[in-house]
C-alpha cells in the first residue's frame, strides 16, 4: 500500500519532522506520500474525495466533516492550545489587561484576520467574539494560508491576527505585531490537531496505523525533549526560515504529546456545543464518533506528557 498523508505546513506538528528525518518509509515498509494543504477544512474535503488516508488537523474541521458525513476519526492527539492571538505594538495585552475580552474589545470597527472558514482558530475566534457580544462590530477575514496574514498585517489591511504561534512568530518579525495573550489563556486544553484517519484505512491497515503512531509519538517526545536539536533540523529541512525562529515557535506552546486525555476530549466536546450553535454542524456529534482511542492505549499506556516542561527529557 501507499498511505497517503495529509499535512500541514505547521513547524510544531510531527510532520516536519518525520519528513525531515526521512526514515518514515523504512521504518513502516510501504510508500508513504506527504500531501501539504492550507488549512484544516481542506483536509477534510481531501478526506472527502478519498484523496488522503490519515492527515494532521485541528479538531472543529473533523467534527464539520463527520457532521456531513466524511468517514473519518481521530485515533491520536499531538498538541494542546495552539492558538494565539497578536496585534499591534500599540495595543494592550496581557498582563496589562484582565481577560481576553478586554483584549478583544479593541478591535471594534477593526478587522482580525484569521486561518479558513472552519478552522480552530476561526472557530475559537467566533466563539470568543460572540461570548463577548462583538460580532456584529468586528470584522473577522479569513485567509487560505498563513503567509496572507502576515502579508496583510504588513500592509495594515488588519488589526490583529488568531492563528498559530508560528504566525505569532512571524507577525512579530515582519509586522511589529506583539503576542496579546498566551496561548494557554485562550481555551484551555483545547485539540490544536490530533491525527485523523479514513474509518475504512483504520480497519484494513490497522497494524501499519499503529506502527505510524508509535512513530508519531517519538516525535512528539523529541520536540518536547529536545526543542534546539529539532528546531535546527526543522530549519535545515525548511529552508527558507531560520533555526531560532522555529525555536521561538516551538516554546510558545511547549505542550506536546500523542494521547488522547480527558481533558484534550472534554475541550473537543465543547467545540461541538459551540459549533452546533454557531451553525458549522447541524447535529450533535457523540465522543465516539469523534475518538477511537483504541489505539493510542496501545502506544501511549503512560501517563500524558502535555504538561512536561520542554528540555526536561520524559
Amino acid at each position: 500500500m501507499k498511505l497517503r498523508i495529509g499535512h500541514l505546513s505547521t513547524f510544531y506538528h510531527t510532520a516536519i519532522l518525520l519528513m525531515a528525518r526521512r526514515d518514515l518509509e523504512q521504518r513502516l515498509g510501504i510508500d508513504v506520500e506527504w500531501i501539504l494543504h492550507g488549512t484544516g477544512p481542506s483536509l477534510v474535503q481531501a478526506f472527502e474525495k478519498n484523496e488522503l488516508d490519515i492527515a494532521y488537523i485541528g479538531l472543529p474541521p473533523a467534527i464539520i466533516g463527520i457532521d456531513r458525513g466524511v468517514p473519518i476519526i481521530c485515533i491520536a492527539g499531538g498538541h494542546i492550545e495552539g492558538t494565539i492571538i497578536s496585534g499591534s505594538s500599540l495595543l494592550c495585552g496581557f498582563p496589562g489587561l484582565d481577560n481576553l475580552q478586554e483584549v478583544l474589545g479593541q478591535f471594534r470597527g477593526q478587522t482580525i484576520g484569521v486561518p479558513g472558514k472552519g478552522s480552530i482558530h476561526d472557530v475559537i475566534l467566533a466563539e470568543l467574539l460572540d461570548r463577548g457580544g462583538l460580532r456584529e462590530s468586528v470584522t473577522v477575514r479569513n485567509f487560505a494560508w498563513a503567509d496572507q496574514i502576515t502579508e496583510a498585517a504588513v500592509k495594515g489591511l488588519i488589526a490583529a491576527a488568531m492563528g498559530t504561534p508560528a504566525l505569532g512568530v512571524a507577525l512579530r518579525r515582519y509586522a511589529g505585531f506583539k503576542l496579546l495573550c498566551p496561548a494557554s489563556r485562550i481555551w484551555s486544553s483545547n485539540p490544536s490537531y490530533g491525527i485523523v484517519a479514513r474509518e475504512d484505512v483504520l480497519q484494513k491497515e490497522r497494524a501499519v496505523i499503529l506502527q505510524f503512531l508509535g512513530i508519531h509519538e517519538e516525535a512528539t517526545a523529541f520536540l518536547r525533549d529536545h526543542p534546539d536539536e529539532a528546531a535546527e533540523i526543522i530549519s535545515r529541512f525548511v529552508g527558507f526560515i531560520d533555526a531560532g525562529f522555529v525555536l521561538e515557535t516551538l516554546l510558545m506552546s511547549p505542550k506536546y504529546c500523542a494521547d488522547l486525555t480527558g481533558d484534550y476530549m472534554q475541550a473537543t466536546a465543547d467545540f461541538v456545543s459551540c459549533l452546533k450553535r454557531l451553525g458549522y454542524i447541524k447535529n450533535t456529534i457523540s465522543r465516539d464518533q469523534i475518538f477511537d482511542v483504541s489505539l493510542i492505549r496501545a502506544v501511549h499506556p503512560g501517563p500524558p506528557h502535555y504538561e512536561v516542561q520542554p528540555g526536561s527529557v520524559s
